[in-house]
């Protein structure tokens, strides 16, 4: 196996544009934070619940839909137009499926809220804010299903523009309805759900739009004669996607429940824990753009039936992962203490989070390899070992370790968020030592059939 340039290069032009909207995606969110918190801590603290609760819900969704970008690659390697305006159209009938699942799950918020015990005053507002988040499910389920294809089809810039019309979306709705301009009532940070719901619809219209416009994609034609829902196609996409959905649950409600588990250790343990992962989130959309790109390109390779250049591009992948991994870690190690201020001028919660970013930098590559492979199955349509690696690594390794060292003294005096954190960095490296198995094993069956 050698590192190919070429492939590398072609990664990266794929990978760009994915990153940064990605990134514009999550600027959303740490915008989000800003604004909310120039109301009180207990905004913050709410939205803080709130996101905790809901992110998990609504990226997993996400997740299910992403199997069609691998679907689509490999119909695009394998010259099958017709089978992508298929896709297309059946993932259009799975998204109206899941908006009604996620309107259902909505009703149980307020259940959840009553168990945390934290103050009326901060639930009230966190159950605000998903009242008024939940209608934009759909505008983001539809915008993720059009990302999809355009990506599929190796199109990845067009996300980055749209994704700026929805942080434009979003800083002018906050602005409005977190302070109650142009005579709206006051939300505070309940008004980031209603920004978010535009957002979404936005987001929705403007992918709509350019598909209308681009040449490409108007050659597939995905509106036209649209087809009945077929449960079997719609069960297809479902099966791929729901272990790439799982995983990001897995994954996303690990970061997610910790502010739960550390509500008790008061505002500053959850606010520097809060830093700090609004920060990593940041810094995963290196590599979670590369894996978006790495399945664009193993789907591609696979349709076309390229196997030695399918070798290549793999080992590719890894190297350019771990390369990303530690360039990023060392230039958040440098700048941490300057990040932090940007967030809190709170002389202890920025030193908690500035300790916490340091343990960020530490899992930065197992992350990105774990990453990385989940790409490359992605890839070759083989989602199915992501389920359970990323289970038993998270949450049976990470989070059982994590609570044991940030709540109690069986191995040493328990060490708050902190101990959270180290969890997290034992379970990341699990997982990618698992998944880099998987990836060789699939790559072996692969090649001993062709």
């Amino acid at each position: 196996m050698k590192f190919s340039h070429w492939e590398g290069k072609r990664l990266l032009q794929l990978a760009t544009p994915v990153f940064f909207a990605q990134i514009t995606l999550v600027l959303m969110s740490v915008v989000d934070t800003m604004m909310a918190g120039q109301v009180s801590a207990n905004d913050l603290a709410a939205l803080s619940i709130a996101i905790g609760i809901w992110n998990p819900l609504i990226f997993s969704l996400q997740g299910i839909l992403l199997a069609i970008t691998g679907i689509v690659a490999h119909c695009h390697g394998a010259k099958d137009l017709t089978s992508i305006k298929s896709h297309f159209q059946q993932g259009v009938y799975l998204a109206l499926i899941l908006t009604v699942l996620s309107l259902v799950l909505a009703q149980f918020t307020p259940l959840v809220f009553s168990r945390l015990g934290t103050s009326t005053h901060i639930t009230d507002l966190s159950q605000l804010y998903i009242d008024f988040v939940k209608w934009g499910v759909l505008g983001f389920l539809l915008f993720s299903i059009y990302r999809n294809v355009t990506e599929g089809v190796g199109l990845t810039k067009p996300a980055f523009y749209i994704s700026l019309v929805g942080l434009a979306v979003n800083v002018v709705a906050n602005y409005i309805f977190i302070y109650g301009k142009l005579g709206m009532p006051a939300y505070g940070s309940a008004g980031c759900g209603l920004a978010t719901a535009l957002v979404f619809w936005a987001m929705a219209i403007a992918q709509w739009l350019y598909c209308k416009r681009s040449e490409t994609m108007r050659a597939l034609s995905l509106l036209s004669s649209f087809a009945k829902p077929s449960l079997s196609a719609i069960w297809y996409i479902a099966k791929l996607g729901l272990p790439i959905c799982l995983a990001t649950l897995f994954e996303v409600t690990l970061f997610a429940c910790i502010p739960l588990f550390i509500a008790d250790l008061g505002a500053v343990a959850v606010s520097g824990h809060q830093i700090a992962a609004s920060v990593t989130t940041v810094l995963f959309m290196m590599p979670l753009s590369l894996s978006m790109a790495i399945a664009i390109r193993i789907g591609n390779l696979s349709g076309q039936k390229a196997y030695e250049q399918l070798k290549t591009a793999i080992f590719t992948s890894f190297c350019l992962a771990a390369f990303i991994a530690l360039f990023v870690a060392l230039l958040t190690f440098i700048g941490r203490n300057s990040i932090v201020w940007l967030y809190t001028n709170n002389e202890q919660v920025a030193l908690l989070a500035s300790s916490i970013i340091v343990l960020a930098c530490v899992y930065q590559l197992p992350d990105a390899l774990q990453v990385a492979a989940n790409g490359v199955l992605r890839g070759l349509k083989y989602t199915k070992p992501i389920t359970y690696i990323t289970f038993v690594s998270y949450w049976v390794v990470g989070f059982s370790l994590g609570y044991i060292l940030a709540k109690t003294d069986l191995l040493t005096p328990a060490m708050g968020p902190k101990g959270f954190w180290i969890g997290i960095i034992v379970g990341l490296s699990a997982a990618a030592v698992l998944l880099l198995l998987s990836v060789r094993a699939r790559l072996a069956s692969i090649l001993s059939h062709h």
